[in-house]
């Protein structure tokens, strides 16, 4: 089941789960075995309806996050290693690498809010359930500060970005491409009226950030951007 969390609370299965014995906690519940799962409003429906196809890519989306932002600590331990042995002073990257990291971080929180959003269809849950799984609207503001800010230390963007970068870029390059897929689906719930529009600017939104922040990283990893190229004529 998707179940949303409240901020600062754990989950109803999450605090059952801490109160069991280790031996009594499960992973598998079998009952999606059928082709079924439930939503947070208690209603049971086939996993390949709309709604867990969201559900699926924000989670999926999620995922792809964790592995830029693994990627991005990586990288910053890389470089305090590179100051070690070199008198060239870097110490600015590693820790713009580390607090890209911790932006990063941020964003995983708030992609399990878009779940739970999801997760709760408008005009189908209880007045307390919504309430508990509504989305900020400001969510999306604290991106464009983010983003803004990496903005401000990087070179303009005249041409076209491809992905690549470096390790690090890369994966906040594949980790863009999965938001997008996941906003694809949100908007037509969006529209149908299933969630909140806040969901999908955030989305949608977190894109630009993803773009923006991969830039950044290839910058503090010292990598060279991948610019597109014409064919050549002849």
């Amino acid at each position: 089941p998707h179940i949303p969390l409240a901020p600062g609370r754990l989950s109803a299965h999450t605090a059952r789960a801490r109160a069991l014995p280790s031996r009594a906690m499960r992973i598998y519940t079998k009952t999606g075995d059928g082709g079924e799962s439930s939503l947070y409003t208690g209603r049971r429906a086939p996993k390949d309806q709309a709604v867990f196809e969201a559900l699926g890519d924000v989670d999926e989306a999620n995922c792809a996050v964790g592995s830029a932002r693994t990627a991005v600590l990586e990288a910053a331990r890389g470089r305090r290693r590179e100051e070690v042995g070199s008198q060239e002073d870097t110490s600015e990257a590693p820790a713009a690498l580390a607090e890209l990291a911790e932006q990063l971080s941020v964003v995983q929180s708030r992609l399990l809010d878009v779940g739970s959003a999801v997760a709760t269809p408008l005009g189908e849950a209880s007045e307390y359930k919504a309430a508990r799984a509504a989305f900020s609207d400001g969510q999306a503001a604290v991106l464009e500060g983010w983003i803004d800010a990496l903005d401000a230390r990087l070179p303009p963007l005249v041409t076209f970005i491809l992905p690549g970068g470096g390790v690090a870029a890369a994966a906040l390059h594949m980790a863009r491409g999965v938001c997008r897929r996941a906003e694809r689906r949100v908007v037509t719930l969006a529209r149908e009226g299933k969630v909140e529009e806040a969901v999908g600017v955030y989305l949608n939104r977190l894109s630009d950030y993803l773009f923006t922040a991969a830039r950044a990283a290839a910058q503090d990893c010292g990598e060279e951007e991948l610019t597109y190229q014409k064919p050549k004529q002849g």
